[in-house]
C-alpha cells in the first residue's frame, strides 16, 4: 500500500519540477528578447528615459536627489535662463580706486629730465573753447562697440560653449523632433528706483548777500602783482605787500602766494546769460620763489568777504557759495595725475586747535579749517586702454579723509556750490552747465574732520602745478561767484495780558 501511494506522489513531484523549470526558461527568453529588440524611435526616447529613472520601492535610492535628464527643449530653455541670471546678478566690477594716486605728488613721468625734449612753453597759458575737442570726442566714442543683449545671447549659444559630452545626442534628437518655439525669457525685475534724497540746504537758496561776489564785467578790472609771492606754508616767509585786485575784492593768499596769471578775459564759451567776461587763473612757479621743487604746489586766490561781513556769516543764517567754472578740453590740461583746481571755503568752529604754528596748539579754542572740492586729473593709460579723465574729490569726511566724487565727463561750464546748514554740516553740490543747483546735483553732506561749522569766513580758489619751472598749470576760468543766506527766524514771545 505504501508503494502504491509513493508512486503517485513521485509523479506529482516530477510534474511540479517540470513546471518550475519551464517558467524559469520562459523568464530567460523574455529577457533575451528585450535586449534584442530595436531601440525606440527618437520621439519616444524622452518618455522611455523618464520611465527608466523612476525609482521602485525596493531599489537603491542613493541617486534620488538627482533630477531626471531634461528634454531637448527644456535644456535649451534652462541654458538661456542661466545666462540671463548670471548677467543680471553678477556684481559690477569694483572701481579702480586703488590705482588712483590720491597723494599730492607728481607721477613718475613727471620727474625732472623726462621733459627734456619738450618744446618751450608759452609765456602765458592759452584757453580755448570746447569746440576744438568735439571731433576727438566723436572719434573716441566710435572706437568702442556697445555690448547689446543680442550679442550676449549669440555668445552664450555659440558652438564653442557646448562642453558637455551629451551634446551630440541632444543635437540628434532635436533634429528629428518637431520644431518648438523657444520659451520666452522671464521678465527681468527692474531695479528699484533710488530713494529720493533727503532735502538739504541747496547752494543759492535764499537772498543774495549785497556787495559780495564779482562778475568781472568792469573794463577797469585789474590785478596788481607784488612779486616775489608769499610762501609762508613752505618756508615760513610772508612776503608783502601781497597781490590784490584794483576793486579790493580779491587778494593773494599769504600761505601759498598768488597765481602767476590773474587776468580778466572774454568768456571762452557762452556762460551765464548777460555775462561776457570771466577771470583766468593759472600758475607756473607755484612753490617758493626762485626755487624749483618738482612737486605739486598750489597758489591761492582769496575773496575778501570780511570787508562786507566782518568776521563772516554765522551758519544759523544758512550761508552758501555758488561759482561757475570753465572746464577746458583735456588737450589743454597739465598732464599730471592729481588735483589741479580747488573751490574751497574758510570756516571757523570751536575745537582743539591743531595748527602746527598756532600758539595755542592743543588747547580748546577757535579752529580754522577749509572744506571744499578739488578737480583731479587722471592721464590716459595705454596699458589699461583708458583715456584722459577727471573727477571731483571732496574734502573732507568726518575723519578728515577725502571722498571721491562724480566723474567730470563733460567739458565747458560747470556750477559748483557749498552750503552750510544751521546744524554745522557742509553740503557739496556740482552740475554741468550754468543752471541753478538743485537736489539732483547733491554729492554728499559731511561734518569735515568731525567739526560742526559755526562761521563761514570766506571762499577761495586753488590752482596747482608740478612746479618744474616750465610747465603751466591747467588754465581755469571762473565767473560770477556769489554768496547767499537765509535769515534765521528769531522766536518772539507774546507779552502776557495785563491783569486788571
Amino acid at each position: 500500500m505504501f508503494v502504491h501511494v509513493r508512486l503517485p506522489l513521485a509523479g506529482l513531484l516530477v510534474c511540479l519540477v517540470a513546471m518550475s523549470t519551464g517558467r524559469l526558461h520562459g523568464r530567460g527568453a523574455m529577457a533575451a528578447d528585450a535586449v534584442a529588440t530595436e531601440p525606440p524611435a527618437a520621439t519616444d526616447r524622452p518618455e522611455a528615459a523618464e520611465a527608466d529613472e523612476t525609482i521602485e520601492p525596493g531599489e537603491d535610492d542613493a541617486s534620488a536627489p538627482l533630477p531626471p535628464a531634461p528634454t531637448p527643449a527644456a535644456a535649451g530653455t534652462d541654458t538661456d535662463t542661466d545666462t540671463d541670471t548670471a548677467d543680471t546678478d553678477a556684481p559690477l566690477p569694483p572701481d579702480d580706486a586703488s590705482e588712483t594716486n590720491d597723494t599730492p605728488q607728481t607721477a613718475a613721468a613727471d620727474e625732472p629730465g623726462d621733459d627734456a625734449g619738450d618744446e618751450a612753453e608759452p609765456s602765458e597759458p592759452m584757453i580755448e573753447s570746447t569746440a576744438d575737442a568735439e571731433g576727438d570726442a566723436e572719434t573716441d566714442g566710435a572706437a568702442v562697440a556697445p555690448v547689446t543683449e543680442e550679442s550676449e545671447e549669440t555668445a552664450a549659444n555659440s558652438p564653442t560653449d557646448d562642453a558637455s559630452g551629451d551634446d551630440a545626442d541632444v543635437s540628434a534628437e532635436t533634429a528629428t523632433a518637431p520644431t518648438v518655439a523657444p520659451a520666452s525669457k522671464p521678465p527681468v525685475a527692474a531695479k528699484p528706483a533710488a530713494p529720493p534724497k533727503k532735502p538739504v540746504l541747496v547752494p543759492g537758496a535764499g537772498t543774495l548777500v549785497a556787495g559780495i561776489g564779482d562778475d568781472f564785467e568792469d573794463e577797469g578790472w585789474k590785478w596788481n602783482y607784488h612779486h616775489p609771492k608769499s610762501s609762508e606754508e613752505q618756508d615760513k616767509r610772508m612776503r608783502g605787500p601781497m597781490g590784490r585786485s584794483v576793486n579790493s575784492r580779491w587778494f593773494e593768499g599769504p600761505k601759498r602766494g598768488t597765481p602767476d596769471v590773474v587776468k580778466r578775459i572774454a568768456l571762452p564759451a557762452p556762460g551765464l546769460e548777460g555775462s561776457g567776461h570771466g577771470l583766468l587763473i593759472a600758475t607756473l612757479n607755484a612753490g617758493i620763489p626762485g626755487r624749483t621743487t618738482y612737486q605739486m604746489q598750489q597758489d591761492d586766490l582769496i575773496y575778501n568777504m570780511q570787508k562786507v561781513t566782518g568776521r563772516g556769516i554765522a551758519v544759523g543764517d544758512s550761508p552758501s557759495v555758488v561759482a561757475r567754472v570753465y572746464v577746458p578740453p583735456f588737450a589743454q590740461w597739465e598732464k599730471r595725475n592729481g588735483p589741479t583746481f580747488g573751490f574751497r571755503a574758510g570756516c571757523y568752529t570751536h575745537a582743539t586747535i591743531t595748527g602746527e604754528d598756532h600758539p595755542d596748539r592743543g588747547k580748546f579754542g577757535l579752529e580754522e579749517y577749509w572744506p571744499g572740492m578739488f578737480i583731479c586729473f587722471e592721464p590716459a593709460n595705454p596699458k589699461k586702454k583708458t583715456a584722459d579723465s577727471a573727477y571731483l574729490r571732496i574734502r573732507g569726511g568726518r575723519n578728515g579723509g577725502e571722498i571721491r566724487g562724480p566723474q567730470i565727463d563733460v567739458d565747458g561750464w560747470w556750477t559748483l556750490g557749498l552750503s552750510f546748514s544751521p546744524d554745522g554740516m557742509v553740503h557739496y553740490f556740482a552740475s554741468p552747465g550754468v543752471d541753478d543747483l538743485t537736489m539732483d546735483d547733491h554729492i554728499t553732506s559731511q561734518f569735515p574732520y568731525g567739526y560742526r561749522t559755526e562761521w563761514l569766513k570766506t571762499f577761495f580758489f586753488n590752482v596747482c602745478s608740478k612746479d618744474d619751472g616750465k610747465t603751466w598749470s591747467t588754465p581755469w576760468v571762473i565767473d560770477d561767484p556769489k554768496v547767499f543766506f537765509i535769515k534765521r527766524q528769531v522766536a518772539t514771545t507774546t507779552p502776557a495780558p495785563t491783569k486788571v
